[in-house]
């Protein structure tokens, strides 16, 4: 029965690789202009059993089959999939053949445990190194990567065996994520599911799967909290959603303290014009966390939308702003709507905190008046001394000439001379005020 159940499997990925084609043509998807849905020349059987029996390992039939009926590697998430030798060549041999060491639900105790070594500050021979990391490794094969340092594992032995594993750098109380299914071929058909459905997911395998009616129903009827914001937080995959998905979201919005802010976010990125009011709602609020978590919601899902309303309220917040990150959040969205005012970041850009300085300096980098604000400039360089001089010069197009200045820019000059970007902002600078080219030294 189970060889009849991946039979059928495998006619229907075959099936879907060309509707994920059709769907996907401009290779928009991920890591698709790599493989362009294009698989590798199946792998024959007897060579397979070659494999198997040259590195005494046998791989999990769900995979196995996969290469045998529908190609050697190609097309898959990220940037596809391995061939089998290229996979084995990027698997160091005593790891493919070791003990699986890793686990779902694994604990950062249990993490840092087994890779202390690799995460450690004390230097450790190169040996001992490669024993570490094999061992963590051990009883997988890597079958593709996600680009930079992120690659995907095969469990080939033990109690998870046939399960996906996404590695990455090893990081103290970060273990290794598994995927939620079962086996290779059920990842696989979720994946070309997802872009047929077209749903966004650029992190593919990261977030639960199911559509909108089974991420409701978990949300509704499991008794376990964790679950219920995991079955939230796989709703950012829909481009779009139901009305009943859209009540539901209201709901949540309006009843779960814990999750309102979650559902909120989900209503501007799907449906802006139902979230406006809890948004509306929050930027007039004493709640600090909510008035950030409205300018990031801002931020990302309403640079395409009218936020002319939400101005006036941004300002009045700004009086009563006591963290960077809000700070820097309503100077995105101030700047995005040609709305930034110098005087008022001014308070900030003399603030005790270089934080909150920088992301000042940042926010007012395109106002025009900035020459007209010398001593407000000078004051902010007095109290927060080069760091800051050296953020204006990053972030702003020209050095305000200003006599008063000029001895913070001098401190600085030495940094920058040989760089000719910033050079030339210098020279801009001393011919506004009528000095030489020199003066700097």
């Amino acid at each position: 029965m189970e060889l009849e159940k991946q039979t059928a499997q495998l006619e229907r990925i075959k099936t879907k690789l060309g509707q994920a084609l059709c769907k996907d043509a401009e290779f928009a998807e991920f890591g698709a202009s790599s493989h362009q849905y294009k698989l590798k020349e199946k792998l024959p059987a007897e060579e397979l059993a070659d494999w198997e029996a040259r590195y005494g390992v046998q791989l999990p039939e769900p995979f196995a089959g996969f290469l045998i009926e529908i190609g050697n590697g190609g097309a898959g998430p990220y940037y596809g999939i391995y061939p089998l030798d290229q996979a084995t060549s990027y698997t160091e041999l005593p790891a493919l053949q070791g003990r699986a060491a890793l686990h779902p639900g694994m604990t950062a105790e249990e993490w840092n445990l087994l890779t202390e070594p690799l995460t450690g500050e004390r230097d450790i021979p190169d040996e001992e190194y490669e024993k570490a990391r094999n061992k963590a490794l051990g009883g997988m094969l890597c079958i593709g990567t996600q680009g930079c340092d992120y690659e995907m594992y095969l469990v080939l032995e033990g109690k998870h065996r046939g399960r996906i594993v996404y590695t990455s750098d090893f990081y103290p109380d970060h273990p290794f994520f598994f995927v939620y299914e079962d086996n290779f071929l059920d990842w696989y058909e979720r994946w070309l599911d997802e872009i047929i459905m077209d749903y966004h997911n650029p992190w593919f395998g990261t977030r639960l799967p199911g559509d909108e009616n089974t991420l409701i129903q978990l949300y509704r009827t499991t008794p376990d909290g964790k679950l219920q914001v995991k079955a939230l937080e796989a709703m950012f995959k829909f481009k779009r959603i139901a009305p009943t998905t859209l009540e539901f979201l209201n709901n949540v919005a309006e009843q779960s303290p814990r999750d309102s802010k979650t559902a909120i976010s989900l209503l501007c990125k799907t449906t802006f014009a139902a979230g406006r009011p809890y948004l509306l709602k929050l930027l007039q609020s004493d709640d600090a966390e909510g008035v950030l978590h409205a300018l990031i919601i801002l931020n990302t899902h309403g640079k395409n939308q009218d936020r002319t309303e939400f101005i006036p309220l941004i300002r009045q917040r700004l009086e009563h702003v006591d963290d960077a990150e809000t700070l820097r959040y309503a100077g995105y969205i101030l700047k995005d709507c040609d709305a930034v005012s110098f005087s008022d970041f001014a308070p900030f850009l003399c603030h005790a905190s270089l934080d909150m300085q920088t992301a000042a300096v940042y926010a007012v980098r395109d106002c025009r008046n900035k020459q007209e604000n010398g001593e407000i400039i000078g004051q902010m360089f007095r109290s927060g001394g080069t760091e800051v001089v050296r953020s204006t010069i990053s972030y702003w197009d020209v050095i305000i000439p200003h006599e008063k200045l000029l001895p913070y820019y001098k401190a600085v000059w030495p940094e920058y001379k040989r760089n000719p970007n910033f050079r030339e902002k210098f020279a801009a600078c001393l011919r506004e005020l009528h000095l030489p080219d020199d003066y700097f030294g």
